[in-house]
């Protein structure tokens, strides 16, 4: 009897159990049976109604197969799925999908290598398939932490943890390309996704065992393969979702030393994502720095040389423009067709302030204070630290500059007039950095960081206009610079303004400083002064020409000194020079060598002969570029008479290593020097204004004059030329006010002409000894005066400024009639005047 009842019970099985048993063979070695395959997918197609019941009754005996090791039947009946998966395509999938992938799940958690690789390719196969509705319920957060997992795998057989790690990263990519696309799955972009999906390929990525395998077999390059396509496929608001997962785990694995794989994720990543996202990563790269700002030198430098990687693949591979917006910032427009310049989604000038923080703060870890430095502290130790830090400044200062060399150039001109005021002055409104914590070391050691960084910034810059290269706000801190007692510092100011002014690119045939035969064979690019830069020189000329006659008498300029200013003085005469620049310049030239022979300064011999040898070289360049030939006759024969009596006079002489120095000048051989009546007699062509030669040359300080200096000199008069010792006072800069002293009085003005007064004004024998008094008596002045007299000179000036301001105020604001009155003082006492309201006047715009 229980025979019959099963013998009667197998046919009332539904249709779909058959179909489905009919697939497995009796040996699981001879595969699925392909006929009753083909019957169970016609029947899947012709009732999609059934495929959730076929999929439910498909992962019954999977599961029981998997708990009986019945590895075969578990193949079989993956390779069923595979197949229903591939030829249905209707709305009733849903169900069937979710009994597939909780078939997938149960092979992943088995401990099995085999099972997990099945069951990987199975979702892989999934992934592929196209569906036509989206999933609203689905969600894929076991598979990412399952496949994460097997990425780390540490199975004891190499070939089979290659095996399980392809597998995970092959998983990875399947979920990638399954939900990136879906914007119902976008929770694929969250963080606790992120953290997995990164660190899981960049894993593979640094752990390259299996190197030699090629293709999908290397987890290395299928990780990267992997990764590349994520990170293409990443918008714009998940951009920073997935560079933080890359930051943390170079962090853990202390991938910043050495930097190699890190530099070589963020090329990855600045190749595969869009142009239009680099600056999402630049931001966080930042980010990091700032976190890391007091972390160890090398991991520092490290991340500076992966932002400057990143900024230079940026500033290549971008294509867009800046708009300046209402808040002052930048922001990305669009990607247009024109040349590469370096875009910035977050404010430039942040960028620049940030990579200039962690500059002083580098300067600051180097130098040290008392509590860092002890007494345990070895010597060896200390230097490798400053050594350490030097690198990262280093990078930080490649970094500046290849960040603003790829910028525009009218918003390079706010970049240099940003850093400009970071640079310490002392005594001018641009100090912003604190100087204290550091002392005059740290000081200088940021002046020439900062304006090493300018230098790079404005290489290759080129204004149309010099009023917008070089503006009174930027010329006037750099000129300050230029004054302090530092050869590097005035080297570093000189090249700035070489690379601001030479806008043809005419300072490489100018190398060195040397008597050019012929001037006309380098064949220098010029082009006619614009009017913008003949204002400009008639208003800032002064302000150079100053620079270049105060830094030619500093008793610590060397060689290369004297080679930057003879280039500054030939690049003004190229780009900047029209006729009355040129008498300006001869006037200078004049001044300087007066300078070195009357020697009021007591400068060295090296340096009185030095500015002789400048003089001649540049009079030289200047007769032969304005083609005068009574001016180079002139320069031709004193040159000549230098080389036979006095060669130390000459450029080529002064400059070489064993150059003997004569015990003094000889002021009486004219002929030795440049003569001014010559030089007149040689200018007295059209256009010359012949008349200014007469004048002399006088260094206009009544902007920018320091202190320092007239105390540095009572200094070395009281200790007998002691050595000079730098001070932060030298630093300090102060307004002489001499020009009231040269104004007339208004009674003057309007006294009789006669022709005495005519006489006089003719008479300029005695003007430079008159300028010379004047030039004493201030200098007497302050440095006999006690500080308290001269403050209360300032002061006195100040309260009459503000008298006179008050006056003015008091006559043109008054306040408007009210009808309850108004107060006026009449002989001493104060007196209420009351105005109708009938009689008071509003504006039409009051009155309704």
């Amino acid at each position: 009897m229980p025979a019959g009842v099963c013998g009667c019970c197998g046919p009332l099985r539904p249709r779909y159990k058959r179909l489905v048993d009919n697939i497995f063979p009796e040996d699981p070695k001879d595969g699925l049976v392909k006929s009753d395959m083909e019957k169970l997918t016609f029947y899947a197609v012709s009732a999609p109604e059934k495929l959730d019941r076929i999929g439910a009754y498909l992962a019954e005996r999977l599961t029981r197969d998997v708990v009986r090791h019945r590895y075969g039947y578990v193949g079989i009946a993956m390779e069923a799925l595979d197949q229903l998966l591939m030829a249905c395509h209707s709305q009733s999938i849903k169900p069937f999908v979710e009994s597939f992938l909780h078939m997938v799940a149960k092979l992943l958690e088995s401990r099995e290598p085999d099972l997990q690789v099945l069951g990987t390719n199975s979702f892989v196969k999934f992934a592929n398939i196209e569906e036509d509705t989206p999933s609203y319920h689905r969600r894929y957060d076991f598979f990412v932490s399952q496949f994460s997992a097997m990425c780390h795998s540490t199975h004891e057989d190499p070939e089979t943890r290659s095996r399980i790690r392809v597998a995970g990263i092959k998983g990875l990519q399947g979920v990638v390309r399954k939900t990136v696309n879906d914007e119902l799955q976008a929770i694929i972009w969250e963080p606790q996704h992120m953290d997995k999906l990164i660190p899981s390929m960049l894993f593979n990525m640094q752990d390259n065992e299996d190197s030699e395998r090629a293709g999908e077999e290397n987890p290395a390059s299928l990780a990267e393969s992997c990764f590349r396509e994520l990170l293409g496929r990443a918008a714009y608001g998940n951009m920073n979702n997935a560079v933080r997962p890359v930051l943390v785990h170079l962090d853990n694995h202390r991938l910043w030393d050495p930097n190699d794989f890190a530099v070589s994720c963020f090329r990855i990543i600045m190749y595969s994502i869009q142009a239009q996202h680099s600056h999402h990563v630049i931001q966080q790269v930042l980010s990091h720095l700032d976190t890391h700002s007091k972390n160890t030198p090398r991991v520092r430098a490290g991340i500076v040389q992966v932002l400057l990687e990143t900024v230079a693949i940026a500033a290549k591979g971008s294509i867009g423009h800046i708009a300046h917006n209402q808040n002052n910032a930048y922001t990305f427009l669009s990607s247009v067709s024109s040349p590469p310049n370096l875009w910035l989604g977050p404010t430039v000038l942040e960028v620049f302030n940030t990579l200039l923080k962690h500059l002083r703060m580098s300067v600051d870890f180097e130098l040290g204070d008392g509590s860092r430095r002890n007494s345990t502290s070895s010597l060896s130790s200390v230097r490798t630290k400053e050594s350490e830090e030097r690198i990262v400044q280093n990078a930080i200062i490649q970094t500046i500059g290849f960040f603003g060399g790829n910028l525009p150039d009218y918003q390079r001109a706010e970049v240099m007039m940003f850093i400009m005021g970071k640079v310490p002055v002392y005594g001018t409104p641009c100090h912003t950095l604190d100087t204290v914590k550091i002392g005059h070391q740290g000081t200088k050691r940021i002046q020439a960081m900062l304006l090493s960084s300018l230098i790079m910034v404005t290489s290759g810059f080129k204004c149309k206009t010099m009023g917008a290269g070089l503006p009174a706000a930027f010329l006037e801190p750099l000129c300050s610079i230029s004054l302090m007692e530092d050869s590097e510092l005035r080297q570093l100011v000189l090249e700035i303004l070489h690379n601001i002014i030479d806008r043809h690119d005419n300072r490489a045939k100018l190398r060195g400083i040397r008597i050019i035969p012929n001037v006309a064979a380098l064949k220098f690019k010029r082009e006619k002064i614009c009017k913008e830069d003949v204002v400009f020189m008639k208003k800032h000329g002064q302000q150079l020409y100053r620079h270049i006659y105060l830094g030619c008498k500093e008793e610590d300029n060397l060689q290369k000194n004297f080679e930057l200013l003879f280039t500054a003085l030939a690049l003004i005469t190229i780009e900047l020079a029209n006729e009355e620049v040129v008498i300006d310049l001869m006037r200078l030239s004049i001044a300087l060598q007066d300078m070195a022979l009357v020697n009021e300064e007591n400068m060295p011999m090296f340096i009185r002969c030095g500015i002789m040898a400048l003089v001649a070289a540049y009079l030289n360049f200047l007769s032969q570029m304005i083609a005068n030939p009574p001016f180079c006759q002139h320069v031709s024969k004193v040159i000549e008479l230098r080389s036979l009596d006095a060669p130390y006079l000459l450029p080529e002489h002064i400059f070489r290593e064993k150059c003997v120095l004569p015990d003094s000048l000889d002021r009486e051989d004219n002929a030795l020097y440049f003569q001014t009546a010559d030089l007149a007699e040689a200018m007295t062509v059209p256009g010359y204004n012949v008349e200014r030669l007469s004048i002399p040359y006088i260094p206009q300080v009544t902007v920018l004059y320091t202190v320092g200096k007239i105390l540095h000199r009572c200094k070395q008069t009281s200790r007998d030329r002691m050595p000079r010792r730098k001070s932060f006072v030298d630093t300090i800069s102060l307004q002489v006010d001499i020009i009231s002293n040269s104004v007339p009085d208004q009674s003057q003005l309007a006294e009789e002409i006669t022709f005495e007064t005519l006489k006089k004004a003719i008479d300029t024998t005695g003007l430079e000894e008159q300028e010379r008094e004047r030039r004493r008596q201030v200098m007497e002045k302050f440095q006999k005066a006690p500080f308290e007299e001269i403050a209360a000179h300032c002061e006195s000036k100040a309260n009459m400024l503000h008298d006179r301001l008050a006056q003015i105020f008091e006559l043109t604001i008054r306040p408007p009639p009210s009808p309850s009155g108004t107060v006026t003082v009449t002989s001493g006492h104060a007196q209420y005047q009351s105005v109708p309201v009938y009689e008071m006047k509003f504006p039409d715009l009051c009155v309704y």
